[in-house]
């Protein structure tokens, strides 16, 4: 038999379940379930899946005989909003009798949530005098909101300018009535200038008239309702902020301002003066910037802005005097940094009138004429006035008196009158002196009043000391030597020097004196430079000494001359025209000589030096053998016994022995010395200069040497033989302890002089004479 086709009972199929969210009677039968497949024991049912053995538990149940399900806890269709269960029936073996179905459980919405705005307070800002009905955000509004302002797919476009959007949500089902949320405004205050679109939440201007400086911040309450405004409602807050324009010219507080400032100040406040603007305190729209106009044509004048008090500060740039001006009545403009809006009302020209006053104080007596430059010839006597040096004060509408006083006078040659300012001369000051600089002699002149306290300044005098004329040349040297033979060495060069300062010293003038013509004949002179001339031999001249009288000129003005008389000393001339006698030569010469008789005096001061170096090794050899002999002789010649202790024991500094036998025979040594002649004589009066021989040995140095001071005095271009030279000059003497006399040692019997043989071979001689 073939089974027709199996047909499934309507019964077993479930069509899916609605329920209620938080239904109350609890348990609720839901459905019942059947199977056909009966069995004579009875069919079993179960169900499973979310809500009975899968989280949350126990929310359903079913009867395992009867097929029916229950609904055993109140549900939530904002956690949950539908279930699947899956249904079976069993036989009472277990075995599955039907295949699985599925049973769905809708959990219906119902209105148990209120709206929620996303946050509760809501920030806008919005300039000031913003109209309405622009064209949507942007137009007119500033700054920042917290959501950009948006129009749903429908909803009509703002009217006014936006200025924010506030929007809520809702945890019922949107498909439903339950989430259909509608916006209005409870409170804006009495003026009405907002309003809100009740389906997208946009804030927009309702109407003209928006002043911050009426009214900076508005308060806005906000509130949502679900069920299309008519269910349950929440509430926010929208706080709006007028941003500032410049639409308020700053005003000043007043037309007239009064100020005081003391002369002489510079940059210094004066004062200030107000002023008040509406917009918004520290914005570029209050900003003020000041202009002085009028009353200051020398700008002497500034003002500024303060920028924590909007203010303006007068400042003086220039010192007042009040002897000059004593007031100043200035207008001053002011005006915004930024330029006002078109839309602000037209305002005059904020201008105000500052009123300043210069106080009169005590000022400095003041030079006009600092340095103060004269000039005076030197020499001038002592009370002779060379100038009148004052300063004015400055304190004109005060009666005051000036005091002058020398504050510096290093040389201590003026005198000043100290209520004339009149300058004299105290003493003479001639050139040259320590005091001048660069031929300017400095002082300083102190002036003061009388005030109280009193004031003083200082003038610098600068005093030029004009050079007078008084002093010839000099010839420098006045002697000199030469060739006698015209051409060949026959030149000598003659210089001149001059106390005065320039331009009354070089250049000078040579020439032969005017009074003796006959002069020409032998001699020439012939100019070298400014300060040089040189002198010739016309003719060939025999040897010996000359006397040409010379007159020297200089430049002055007017100039100053003076006859004076050469020495010249003509000498025997070599083939090479330089002189023979050299020693003769450089003991007369001077400095006026030429160069072959300075070579002269160059070779004779050499063998000099190796003369002399020769006889100090024999006076050190007779020196030795005069100690030798002083021991053996202690007792018969005392001297000797002095010269030797004073070779022991003398002092550090004098280490060259005297020649005894100059004690010993004095007139074999005073038969040699000659009458000293005066070096101050007239040359001719002395003896008469000859060529000297050298010493052929050195034991003829003594008499060499006595040659030559002879030489020397009679040589007239050295000092006088009067004066003062030191010839036995032996030391500083000993830093030791002084010594005793010898000759008190001859009495002295308590004397121990063992020591003596203690201090080597040396002194064994004096050990055995005392010891």
């Amino acid at each position: 038999q073939h089974e027709s086709p199996r047909r499934v009972k309507r019964a077993w199929v479930i069509p899916p379940i609605s329920v209620s969210e938080n239904h109350k009677r609890i348990p609720h039968l839901l459905v019942q379930i059947k199977s056909d497949k009966q069995q004579p024991g009875g069919v079993i049912y179960s169900i499973k899946g979310s809500g009975v053995d899968e989280e949350p538990l126990g929310i359903f149940s079913i009867d395992k005989f009867s097929g029916k399900v229950f609904l055993n806890a109140m549900l939530d269709r904002e956690e949950n909003d539908r279930y699947r269960l899956r249904a079976f029936a069993l036989d009472l073996g277990g075995v599955t009798l039907e295949d699985p179905t599925d049973l769905e459980i809708i959990v219906v919405d119902q209105n148990d949530n209120r709206p929620l705005f996303r946050q509760d307070v809501f920030t806008g800002h919005v300039v000031e005098g913003a109209e309405p009905g622009g064209s949507g955000w942007g137009t007119g509004a500033r700054g920042l909101s917290q959501h950009q302002c948006r129009h749903p797919p429908g909803a009509p476009a703002a009217l006014g300018t936006c200025v924010m959007t506030v929007d809520a949500t809702d945890a019922d089902d949107p498909d439903t009535d339950n989430a259909a949320l509608r916006y209005s405004l409870l409170d804006q205050g009495t003026a009405g200038m907002f309003s809100i679109n009740a389906t997208t939440g946009e804030i927009c201007t309702a109407q003209p008239g928006l002043d911050r400086e009426t009214v900076g911040v508005y308060n806005l309450t906000v509130q949502a309702a679900d069920m299309s405004g008519d269910g349950l409602t929440t509430t926010a807050m929208a706080v709006i902020y007028l941003d500032d324009i410049n639409d308020n010219p700053p005003e000043f507080t007043k037309e007239e301002f009064s100020m005081e400032v003391e002369e002489q100040a510079a940059g210094v406040d004066v004062g200030k003066v107000f002023v008040h603007d509406k917009d918004l305190a520290g914005s570029p729209s209050w900003l003020a910037k000041f202009t002085i106009l009028e009353g200051d044509p020398e700008g002497a004048f500034a003002i500024r802005t303060d920028p924590h008090t909007n203010d303006g500060v007068l400042s003086l740039v220039k010192p007042l005097d009040h002897e000059v001006r004593d007031r100043f009545e200035l207008t001053v403009s002011v005006r915004n940094e930024r330029p006002l809006e078109p839309t602000a009302p037209a305002s005059p020209r904020a201008l105000a009138t500052v009123r300043v006053r210069v106080r009169d104080v005590n000022e400095a007596p003041v030079f006009r004429e600092n340095p103060r430059r004269i000039s005076v010839l030197e020499g001038t006597p002592p009370g002779t006035p060379i100038t009148t040096y004052t300063a004015s004060d400055p304190d004109t509408h005060r009666i005051q008196t000036l005091t002058y006083a020398l504050l510096y006078d290093p040389a201590d040659w003026l005198q000043l009158d100290p209520h004339s300012g009149t300058v004299r001369t105290k003493r003479e000051l001639l050139h040259p002196s320590a005091f001048l600089q660069g031929g300017w002699y400095i002082a300083l002149v102190l002036a003061r009043d009388d005030a109280e306290p009193p004031l003083s300044a200082t003038g610098t005098l600068s005093i030029e000391i004009l050079e007078v004329n008084d002093h010839p040349p000099q010839l420098q040297p006045p002697a000199g030597v030469l060739c006698g033979r015209p051409g060949r060495g026959g030149t000598l060069l003659l210089g001149a020097t001059d106390d005065d300062r320039p331009p009354h010293g070089a250049p000078f003038h040579f020439q032969l004196s005017p009074q003796h013509p006959q002069l020409a004949r032998n001699w020439s002179i012939t100019r070298f430079n400014v300060t040089h001339a040189v002198l010739a031999v016309l003719a060939e001249l025999p040897e010996g000494p000359y006397s040409l009288p010379l007159l020297l000129r200089d430049s002055g003005t007017p100039p100053r001359e003076q006859q004076q008389l050469l020495n010249v000393s003509v000498c025997h001339c070599g083939r090479d025209g330089t002189c023979l006698d050299g020693v003769l030569a450089a003991a007369t010469a001077g400095a006026g000589i030429t160069l072959g008789a300075l070579l002269i005096i160059l070779g004779s001061g050499i063998l000099l030096l190796v003369l002399a170096a020769l006889g100090a090794v024999r006076v050190r050899g007779r020196r030795r053998a005069l100690r030798k002999g002083l021991l053996e002789r202690s007792r018969d010649d005392m001297r000797d016994n002095i010269l030797n202790y004073d070779e022991q024991g003398g002092g550090e500094e004098d280490q060259d022995a005297y020649d005894i036998n100059q004690l010993r025979h004095p007139e074999l040594f005073s038969a040699r010395v000659k009458p000293p002649v005066r070096r101050d004589a007239p040359l001719g009066s002395g003896t008469p200069l000859a060529p000297r021989k050298l010493p052929n040995s050195p034991s003829d140095i003594e008499d060499f040497i006595n040659e030559g001071l002879e030489a020397a005095d009679s040589d007239p271009s050295v000092p006088p033989y009067d004066t003062a030279l030191i010839y036995d000059y032996e030391g500083s003497g000993s830093v030791a302890s002084p010594l005793s006399s010898i000759v008190s040692s001859l009495t002295d019997e308590d004397q121990d002089y063992d020591y003596l043989s203690e201090w080597g071979p040396r002194f064994r001689r004096l050990a055995d004479l005392y010891g």
